[in-house]
């Protein structure tokens, strides 16, 4: 690549990746044949982000060392390694990672802490010393090709770019998979005036109010996680881990609290899609027909749980 018979610059370094929310363990998940991929196109994405471009740091082999999940990095360029130590130094690393592994993973927030080895050398000990940084970088070698699984993920992260437009075109049909066959898609039609079916009655599919927001959360009780679990199958924002990190981080509060903080998630994410026929098929996918009809005003005020 370069003139004359001077090599071209190779460095390596080891980039260790730890969360600070107790409830979310790296490598766990990326030990997960669902969420590894999430995880990769995270990382490279994030990564991406630190050079300005998709090859600028390629990453070797992903290690999962609880609780660490490391990356080994080798670098072919100087410049693209100035770069990825400056996004590194600034915070922008790992702004940009949080915020990836955040989407990919359709959680509320993923805490992270980062560290930067080259070989027996801290480098986050010398940041500012930046040509320090890099002569340590340079001295270590990259000590093995391309792990095979970076491959397979590399190829498997490309064919969901391509297929990415061929879902979002899709996502009209996805609802239909509610599992009661008595609800009509929610997207089927552009006017509010969609109707479903409960219990032998018409009614207008309207998206969720403040009303039923509330009565929810107080009439729930206990099985706010596996109302929880049925609309997670057409809400990403409400895919594992989320519910369970819900519980946790809301346990003070008590029930109440957490059921309203499911289906906050829940409304925020779909917006106008968070219709109340959405949510009466997940309470009668989990017995609970009292509370669906105490949201449709069949009955007054009787305890649901």
């Amino acid at each position: 690549k370069m003139a004359g018979s001077s090599a071209p610059w190779i460095g390596s370094a080891y980039l260790f990746l730890q969360s600070t929310c107790k409830t979310i363990v790296l490598p766990s998940l990326y030990e997960s044949s669902q969420k590894k991929p999430s995880v990769f196109k995270a990382l490279k994405l994030a990564l991406a982000d630190s050079t300005g471009s998709v090859n600028g740091v390629d990453m070797l082999k992903v290690h999962c060392s609880h609780p660490h999940l490391i990356v080994q990095l080798k670098f072919c360029k100087q410049e693209n390694c100035r770069r990825f130590l400056q996004s590194y130094r600034e915070g922008v690393l790992q702004e940009s990672l949080q915020n990836h592994l955040q989407l990919s993973l359709a959680m509320t927030t993923v805490p992270l802490e980062m560290e930067l080895k080259a070989g027996n050398e801290h480098l986050d000990n010398m940041l500012k010393d930046e040509d320090r940084c890099l002569e340590c970088i340079y001295r270590e070698k990259p000590d093995r090709l391309r792990d095979e699984e970076i491959t397979e993920l590399e190829e498997c992260l490309k064919s969901l770019i391509v297929h990415q437009s061929i879902n979002n075109n899709m996502a009209v049909k996805g609802c239909a998979s509610l599992n009661s066959p008595s609800l009509p898609c929610a997207s089927q039609g552009s006017s509010p005036q969609v109707t479903f079916i409960f219990q032998g009655q018409q009614f207008a599919n309207r998206t969720l109010t403040p009303d039923d927001h509330q009565k929810f959360a107080k009439l729930v009780s206990k099985k706010w996680k596996q109302v929880g679990r049925s609309l997670q199958k057409n809400c990403r924002a409400l895919r594992d881990p989320v519910i369970d990190n819900l519980a946790l981080e809301y346990d003070r509060e008590g029930l109440y609290e957490q059921a309203y903080q499911l289906l906050l998630r829940f409304i925020q994410s779909e917006g106008k899609k968070a219709t109340i026929a959405r949510l009466i098929a997940a309470l009668e996918e989990n017995g609970l027909i009292s509370l669906a009809e105490e949201l449709l005003g069949l009955h007054s005020n009787e305890d649901c749980s």
